[in-house]
């Protein structure tokens, strides 16, 4: 008998009943008890730390924002979904501008070198972020595809202020991953950045460049 077929038959063979998971103290991971300000402010602190960039708009106006930041960024050809309401708001706001809008529900194959070597940006919709870690998490779809996030040089995300939880954990729990964990959520906490062996940090060498997160808050900023 091997010692793999020993384990088995000595758990099978237990005159304690079955195994049961033990207690767990999950404080350490929630519970911070912040409040919508001080989780927007830790969220904006640590994605900037990383070179992100943050744009706070009112959500009325989300969209001259996002024009205004495609004038600026000098970007001409933007991925993007059909049908989330995010895409759907860009693609009506962008209609009349000289901006070529690329539908990112294709298949990968047909249109490989446009999203690899002609889109300037990727624009997609965020689910929240984390406060704790300066986090966005994205749960991709056939209608806005991971490598929409990962391909194009730019990342454009939009967030709403009110989506942004405290801990990892907190997002878990409030969305009951436990009940059905999405087969490929993306936590996004920054631009692309890698090191070589002197530690010295380039960004955009294996995705986006840059990172730009739209902050939509339900009402003006003072």
């Amino acid at each position: 008998m091997s010692a793999r077929e020993n384990i088995l038959k000595r758990l099978r063979e237990r005159a304690d009943g079955p195994l049961t998971a033990p207690e767990s103290d999950f404080a350490v991971v929630t519970g911070r008890g912040w409040s919508q300000e001080e989780r927007l402010a830790r969220f904006e602190r640590l994605i900037i730390s990383v070179h992100g960039e943050v744009i706070h708009t009112a959500r009325d106006a989300w969209t001259s924002a996002l024009a205004e930041l495609l004038e600026a960024k000098g970007i001409q050809r933007l991925a993007l979904g059909r049908k989330h309401p995010v895409a759907a708001e860009a693609r009506m706001a962008l209609a009349e501008r000289d901006v070529s809008l690329l539908d990112a529900d294709r298949d990968v194959e047909v249109w490989q070198r446009e999203q690899f070597q002609e889109t300037d940006a990727g624009l997609t919709s965020t689910r929240g972020a984390i406060a704790e870690t300066g986090s966005l998490w994205l749960w991709p779809t056939p209608d806005e595809p991971r490598l929409l996030s990962l391909v194009p040089p730019i990342h454009i995300a939009v967030l709403d202020v009110d989506t942004i939880e405290d801990t990892f954990f907190d997002v878990i729990e409030a969305h009951a991953w436990a009940g059905g964990m999405p087969t490929n959520a993306l936590l996004i906490s920054g631009p692309s950045k890698t090191a070589d062996i002197e530690q010295t940090l380039a960004y955009g060498v294996h995705g986006p460049r840059e990172l730009v997160v739209l902050v939509r808050h339900s009402e003006e900023r003072p």
